[in-house]
C-alpha cells in the first residue's frame, strides 16, 4: 500500500521486495510486509534513587525521510520487545537541606533567627540518610543570622508599687511610670511613649477593717485641795487610730475626767504671825461658813481668812 511520496520500509529488519501488486502504480507492499521498527533507548532515571533506569522505546518511522508514524503502519507481530537497562549506579552524593527561617526571636533592636541546615544522601525513591557535617563536600550554609535590627520605640516601664496607705480601711498604692528606650539607658518626656498604653500610676488597696475609735485619756492633774478632799481632773478624748478626733467613742465607756483627791494636812497650829488668808484654790469658803464647817481644822486651816472670828 502506498502511503505517502515513498513506501514504508524496515530499519533493522530486511525484508524481500515482492512483485508490485496489480492496481498499483508504485512498488507498494502490504503492511504486515513492508512494516519496520527502530530501536532507541531513551533514558528515564528514577529520582532519588541510587540506580536510575532506561527504557528502550520502540516506534515506527518511514523508511525516507525517518519520519516517526503511528504505529498501525508498521506490523505488529514484528515489534520487537521494549527492553530496559539501569544506569547511574553509583551512589547519589550527600547534599545540604536547608529548612526554612525560623521567627525572629525580636521584632526590634536586633534578635536572631534560625534554620535546620543537615547533610543528608538519597538511599531510595523515598528514603534518605543524615550523615555528619563533613559528609558534605561544600560550603556549609549558616543556621543563624541576625534579624530586626531597627530601633525599638521607647516604652513605659514601671518602678515598685508603695505600700497600701492608710494602714488599714481602703487606701491607695502608688507607683512611678517612666518613659524609657528600649534598653533602659535613657528617660525620655511622657509624650514620646503612648498614652493609650500607659500602665496606671495608681490602684486601690485595702490591709482590711480599721479599728474603732477609741477614748484617749491623759494624766490626772494636781488635787486642787492642799489639805484635805479637793478634785483632780485629766483629760478625756475620743481619738480614731490614726490620732486624729472623732466623735464615734460610745458615751456610756467614757471614762471620768474628774476625781475627788485629798491631800495630807499639816496638823501644826497657824502662828499668829503668819498672815490668816483663804487658800487661793479653794472656791467653797463661803460655803464652808455656811454651813458651819469652821470648827473643823481642815476647813478653818483652808479657809482661815473666811473663819476668823467664827
Amino acid at each position: 500500500m502506498c502511503v505517502f511520496h515513498g513506501c514504508l520500509f524496515p530499519t533493522i529488519y530486511s525484508i524481500p521486495n515482492p512483485p508490485p501488486s496489480s492496481g498499483h502504480q508504485c512498488n507498494s507492499l502490504p503492511l504486515a510486509g513492508r512494516a519496520g521498527q527502530l530501536a532507541s533507548f531513551k533514558a528515564n532515571t528514577l529520582a532519588a534513587a541510587w540506580t536510575g533506569v532506561q527504557r528502550q522505546e520502540v516506534v515506527c518511522k518511514r523508511l525516507d525521510d525517518n519520519s516517526i508514524v503511528q504505529n498501525n503502519y508498521c506490523d505488529p507481530d514484528s515489534k520487537p520487545p521494549e527492553n530496559q537497562r539501569t544506569c547511574n549506579t553509583e551512589p547519589c552524593p550527600p547534599e545540604w537541606f536547608i529548612g526554612d527561617w525560623l521567627e525572629c526571636s525580636k521584632t526590634c533592636d536586633g534578635g536572631m533567627r534560625t534554620r535546620a541546615v543537615l547533610c543528608i544522601r538519597k538511599i531510595g525513591p523515598s528514603e534518605e540518610e543524615t550523615l555528619d557535617y563533613s559528609g558534605c563536600l561544600t560550603h556549609r550554609p549558616i543556621e543563624k543570622e541576625p534579624c530586626n535590627n531597627q530601633s525599638c520605640p521607647p516604652q513605659w516601664v514601671t518602678l515598685d508599687w508603695s505600700e497600701c496607705t492608710p494602714k488599714c480601711g481602703p487606701g491607695f498604692k502608688h507607683r512611678i511610670v517612666l518613659c524609657k528606650s528600649s534598653d533602659l539607658s535613657k528617660t525620655f518626656p511622657a509624650t514620646q511613649c503612648s498614652e493609650e498604653s500607659k500602665p496606671p500610676v495608681r490602684i486601690r488597696c485595702s490591709l482590711g477593717r480599721c479599728p474603732p475609735p477609741r477614748w484617749v485619756t491623759g494624766d490626772w492633774g494636781q488635787c486642787s485641795a492642799q489639805c484635805g478632799l479637793g478634785q483632780q481632773m485629766r483629760t478625756v478624748q475620743c481619738l480614731s487610730y490614726t490620732g486624729q478626733a472623732s466623735s464615734d467613742c460610745p458615751e456610756i465607756n467614757r471614762p471620768p475626767s474628774m476625781q475627788q483627791c485629798e491631800s495630807k494636812c499639816d496638823s501644826t497650829p497657824i502662828s499668829s504671825t503668819e498672815e490668816c488668808k483663804d487658800v487661793n484654790k479653794v472656791a467653797y469658803c463661803p460655803l464652808v461658813l455656811k454651813f458651819k464647817f469652821c470648827s473643823r481644822a481642815y476647813f478653818r486651816q483652808m479657809c482661815c481668812k473666811t473663819c476668823q472670828g467664827h
